[in-house]
């Protein structure tokens, strides 16, 4: 059997991405832990496999790949199950432009910006950075209308089918709808929202779920 092992931890934003894949693929991994805000600094043995430091790393067989995108459509094309990325042109470069979308403008602003500062620092006692957080709040509309227009009224971001640009925007979104603010103005938007309801009931959605918040 094909021994598959990805690095990183549970809470991790893009390695959730990568989970999500493999369990929509139906494929069995191991989760190797790698704390890369470690106190010691990032395993001298996981800088071989990443020399730049992040997470997720995969490993497949002896084949190492890193970089979620690169994980990701990998999984989809190495493995049997159901198709994430569509077979029409158009529909795929869709699916690339919204993974494109999420790692440049929707990822910093709504998951750092946000819920890193006002989230996860409120509840170590840390203050906010509210030069970041205002910035992130001015971005947040606009990243908000931009999907809903993406999604306009499909099932999917991409069409009636998913991909792996819902599989991308779930983790990052799922971050954002823990802080209050975010997750009222996201229930305004119906479309957005019925897809949360439907991504969420999802077993690899549900399945993913970092520890930290079960």
């Amino acid at each position: 059997m094909s021994k598959i092992t990805l690095f990183g931890t549970d809470d991790s934003v893009y390695v959730r991405i990568a989970r999500m894949t493999l369990h929509e693929k139906g494929v069995d991994y191991e989760l190797m832990p790698i704390d890369i805000f470690a106190v010691d600094s990032v395993p001298a043995s996981y800088v071989d496999r990443q020399p730049f430091g992040k997470i997720p790393s995969f490993e497949h067989d002896g084949f190492r790949l890193y970089e979620t995108g690169a994980i990701t459509r990998y999984i989809d094309e190495a493995f049997p199950g159901p198709r994430l990325q569509p077979e029409d042109p158009r529909r795929r470069a869709r699916m690339n432009q919204l993974i494109s979308i999420a790692d440049a403008y929707i990822y910093r602003p709504l998951v750092w910006g946000l819920y890193v500062e006002l989230v996860s620092k409120a509840a170590s006692g840390e203050p906010p950075d509210q030069r970041w957080v205002g910035e992130a709040r001015e971005k947040m509309p606009v990243c908000l209308g931009a999907l809903s227009d993406f999604l306009a009224d499909s099932l999917w971001f991409c069409g009636d089918g998913l991909t792996l640009a819902d599989l991308y925007l779930a983790p990052m979104l799922d971050y954002f709808l823990l802080v209050p603010e975010g997750a009222d103005a996201f229930r305004k938007i119906e479309n957005l929202r019925t897809w949360r309801d439907r991504i969420g009931r999802r077993e690899s959605f549900l399945a993913t779920c970092p520890l930290t918040r079960s």
